[in-house]
């Protein structure tokens, strides 16, 4: 198995990062709203000069993924620029199925200004790995693969977000792997989530 940040994704790789994605993260909304959706989402990951995506892969293909970026605000106003014509296109079908799925897609749209703080910072967007392989060490061995890339000359910390209720198991994972709890909060739909910072 090799954990390596990768530039390029063929067809069958982004395949496989978007279907450890759904079995991941199954009822959570950016898997609502769909495979193109995530396609979409994960292609922009690759292409954001200040974003990018860490993989474990082994003779199979990717098992495992972690998304980052290094400025969260710029990456969010690239995708509405680059492909807002995409996400509008393929969260039709998940607006038609739940009506109010709009509100937050508008709400994930004006995400940009909810990410602006006064330091420099990199945020671990997203990590899943997929299930055959779970108890192998392979979302740690990513996060060391983030912190390898870390430059403390630029940023102040490694910042994520995670649900505090009922998930006791992934907000132990993170303090394991070295994340401090900044603070607690709640989402304007009354989600309770958790933030963690690692500093060097």
């Amino acid at each position: 198995m090799e954990i390596l940040e990768i530039t390029v994704l063929s067809k069958k790789e982004l395949d496989d990062v978007v279907k450890i994605h759904m079995e991941t993260f199954t009822g959570f909304f950016l898997t609502f709203l769909g495979k193109g959706f995530l396609q979409q989402m994960y292609k922009g990951f690759i292409a954001h000069n200040n974003s990018g995506l860490i993989v474990a892969k082994n003779e199979n293909g990717i098992i495992g993924v972690l998304a980052y970026s290094e400025d969260l605000s710029a990456f969010y106003k690239y995708l509405i620029k680059t492909r807002l014509v995409q996400f509008v296109w393929y969260s039709l079908g998940a607006a038609i199925r739940k009506p109010s799925a709009m509100v937050r897609l508008i709400r994930a749209f004006l995400k940009p200004g909810d990410t602006r703080r006064e330091e420099k910072y990199v945020e671990l967007s997203s990590i899943c790995v997929s299930p055959e392989v779970k108890g192998q060490h392979i979302g740690s061995k990513m996060i060391d693969k983030l912190k390898e890339m870390f430059d403390a000359d630029k940023f102040a910390y490694i910042n994520l977000e995670t649900d505090a209720i009922n998930n006791d198991a992934i907000n132990a994972f993170y303090v394991k792997n070295g994340f401090k709890l900044e603070r607690g909060f709640e989402t304007p739909e009354g989600r309770k989530m958790n933030e963690y910072r690692w500093f060097v």
